[in-house]
């Protein structure tokens, strides 16, 4: 049996990677650690395939002593730990930055030292492109300069900076991988897509940044997931890969398309002041990937209308995420800063 470590295996992605493997690999054991902040939800577990392979362990990446716990807990270790743990959104990390540096930074550092001193056949950390930077023209490499403009990428960056060091340093067979901005069910609603859709479906105003024309490359969760799958066979320890979708559209296209889609009209559309460092346009260049026999099979416009189906027939999911316990997380957790 192969025993696989999952962090962050409740939120958005995780969750979809943990429903993948266990899918596609009878012979994976899995540890889910996740500490379930708001953006983490047990029931995005529900319905497993084989849930008997699946242990769930809440719990905080940057807890060493937890951490080291699991690792003893089977003699054997973990053959592979895929880190998704992080703090993720752009906006709050403009607001408040420690939980992004304690999580994303210190959480990889001590995955990391247990990984180094108990050892994995493979350590996978999931990045993000908006490390680089944002790019006018062209497409970012895997040798392009590291330029975060917001707290959140920064701290991304430093983590993978940080699991590099330790592939350096301690030959820790680490793969860093930065994927392109996901999309699919289950993605909490605070992030673009489902917030639209949700807002739509509330007849609530959509909020779109600046003139709206800020461009993202879109890739579907089950696509990402599928390469992460890839990279964990083929990848080469000590290497990053960017994973894209190819799909790159302005925000101001997939608000109106929302719209069409729900037969909603265009005025809910609303442009708001720009947040500051705010990046104007991602673009990866997913070759290397691409060499090695992976690239995405999803359609972006197939994949975008089945999401915002999916909202349409999980109201309960997204209105008890986006009003109860969300809210009562963000106020204790957040309202004495404001």
């Amino acid at each position: 049996m192969t025993r696989v470590l999952v962090t962050g295996g409740a939120g958005f992605i995780g969750s979809h990677f943990v429903r993948f493997a266990l899918r596609d690999h009878p012979d994976w054991q899995i540890v889910d650690l996740d500490k379930l902040s708001y953006a983490g939800n047990l029931e995005n577990l529900e319905g497993l395939p084989d849930s008997s392979r699946h242990r769930f362990v809440r719990g905080d990446i940057a807890d060493h002593a937890l951490v080291t716990k699991l690792w003893k807990d089977d003699s054997a270790g973990f053959d592979f730990v895929v880190n998704f743990a992080a703090e993720t959104h752009v906006d709050r990390s403009i607001l408040w930055a420690d939980d992004f540096v304690k999580t994303d930074v210190l959480g990889a550092f001590t995955l990391l030292e247990a990984a180094r001193h108990f050892g994995a056949k493979r350590f996978i950390q999931i990045s993000t492109d908006e490390v680089y930077g944002s790019i006018l023209s062209g497409r970012f490499t895997e040798d392009s300069p590291l330029n975060p403009r917001n707290p959140y990428s920064a701290s991304k960056a430093g983590a993978d900076r940080l699991a590099f060091a330790y592939f350096a340093t301690h030959n820790v067979p680490v793969v860093i991988t930065r994927c392109s901005n996901n999309f699919g069910p289950n993605q909490h609603p605070e992030k673009f897509i489902p917030l639209f859709i949700t807002n739509a479906l509330e007849n609530k105003p959509l909020p779109l940044y600046g003139d709206g024309r800020h461009v993202r490359d879109w890739i579907y969760v089950e696509d990402h997931c599928a390469a992460i799958d890839f990279l964990i066979a083929h990848g080469k320890s000590g290497e990053t890969y960017n994973i894209g979708g190819g799909n790159e559209v302005e925000n101001i296209v997939i608000a109106r398309r929302i719209c069409q889609q729900l037969s909603k009209p265009e005025s809910l559309i609303q442009f708001v002041k720009d947040r500051p460092g705010h990046d104007r346009r991602y673009s990866l260049d997913a070759g290397k990937l691409a060499a090695l026999g992976w690239k995405p099979q999803r359609d972006f416009n197939q994949t975008l209308d089945a999401t915002i189906e999916w909202y349409v027939a999980n109201g309960p999911w997204w209105r008890k995420t986006k009003t109860g316990e969300f809210k009562k997380y963000y106020a204790q957790q957040y309202g004495q800063r404001l």
